[in-house]
């Protein structure tokens, strides 16, 4: 099969916020063409992208990354066994999860000593097995861990799972998603606040509390990429093409959460560029090394020229034409030929996809 890929291309504009903090509180930034952009790292929007999984996706498809995977078996113990006490439940999972190859926290009972990410399926594998075994089965650790590896999730597939014990264990990602950077300059600002005692003496001239809370805002470029062979070997054709639709809706629709009661920044992108390679990912941040000038208004409009100008000019130099291609938002200024609103862009990317992969059954 040839390579196919997904390319998302996202400009939105986040207003005041903090929606991803380093561990002094700060906004993230970075230095990119000499100057300080605003910054939010591709964990944080993986974890939203998982989260409106959560919300849209059936959860049979979805996976979780926990340290609490013995009560997760448990849980699946107790709905095969029946009538298993929740100590013995307890007792059979810890044994199926040391006998998947998953290493146990030597101080807090019960726990991994890293976070692990399993699908509903391979617990509810796990537990099958242990019961079996419980039963008088001849199960050996192979068959668990050929549980723990089989039926990964869908989220699974496209983020990947690293088991340091194991990496045996290990599934590659399909997906890959870059930092956010703004397309300017930014600097950090404060916001002073106070907070009044509802209940104190009307003669009580100060507040009861006071504080800061550091700030930026930002028109960003937001990139992510799929590849879908990758993630076919892992899920199959069917499962494939709804997950790679499901994840450029959660991609463009997603905003991680920081100080998001404080500031309110849940917005929506003012450009959508998606692409369909068969040579590599390409990631168009280069865009924006130099800094988009705000001058005459703003820098969305700025941003989405420089953005087709430079796709242009890497598809003349250096990497082929995509296969196909589509934007959404402020098109007038866009790289793509096709013009569509997102409901059918998400549609057509979609069936483009499912063709190319039937092609590829075919031949």
């Amino acid at each position: 099969m040839s390579n196919l890929y997904v390319d998302l291309h996202i400009i939105q504009t986040v207003p005041p916020s903090c929606v991803n903090r380093d561990d002094t509180g700060s906004p993230k930034t970075a230095v990119y063409g000499g100057t300080t952009r605003a910054r939010v790292s591709s964990q944080a929007w993986k974890r939203a992208v998982r989260l409106m999984f959560k919300e849209n996706l059936n959860n049979e498809l979805l996976g979780d990354r926990t340290k609490h995977v013995v009560e997760l078996v448990a849980s699946q113990i107790k709905a095969v066994g029946g009538s298993f006490e929740e100590e013995k439940c307890m007792k059979l999972a810890n044994d199926a999860c040391k006998a998947a190859g998953i290493s146990m926290d030597k101080k807090k009972e019960q726990q991994s000593d890293v976070l692990m990410f399993i699908s509903c399926a391979q617990a509810r594998e796990l537990a099958r097995l242990a019961v079996e075994k419980h039963n008088g089965g001849d199960i050996g650790n192979d068959a668990f861990k050929a549980a723990l590896k089989a039926q990964p999730s869908v989220d699974m597939a496209l983020f990947g799972r690293m088991v340091a014990s194991d990496p045996s264990l290990n599934y590659d990602a399909a997906a890959q998603v870059a930092h956010s950077i703004s397309t300017h300059t930014v600097h950090n600002e404060y916001d002073y606040f106070t907070a009044v005692d509802d209940l104190a003496p009307e003669d009580n001239a100060g507040a009861g509390h006071l504080g800061t809370v550091e700030f930026n805002s930002a028109t960003l470029y937001r990139y992510a990429t799929v590849n879908v062979n990758e993630l076919c070997k892992s899920l199959g054709k069917d499962i494939t093409i709804k997950t790679v639709r499901d994840f450029a809706k959660a991609f463009v629709c997603s905003m991680p959460t920081g100080k998001q009661n404080t500031f309110a920044n849940r917005t929506l992108p003012d450009y959508v560029y998606i692409t369909v390679r068969s040579d590599q990912p390409v990631n168009l941040s280069g865009a924006f090394e130099k800094p988009v000038s705000g001058k005459g208004g703003g820098y969305v409009e700025g941003s989405v020229k420089a953005l087709a100008a430079y796709s242009d000019m890497i598809y003349k130099n250096f990497a082929s034409k995509p296969l196909a291609a589509w934007d959404v938002g402020l098109s007038s200024f866009g790289a793509a030929e096709k013009h569509v609103d997102f409901s059918e862009l998400l549609g057509e990317f979609a069936e483009y996809v499912e063709e190319k992969l039937v092609e590829a059954e075919v031949m």
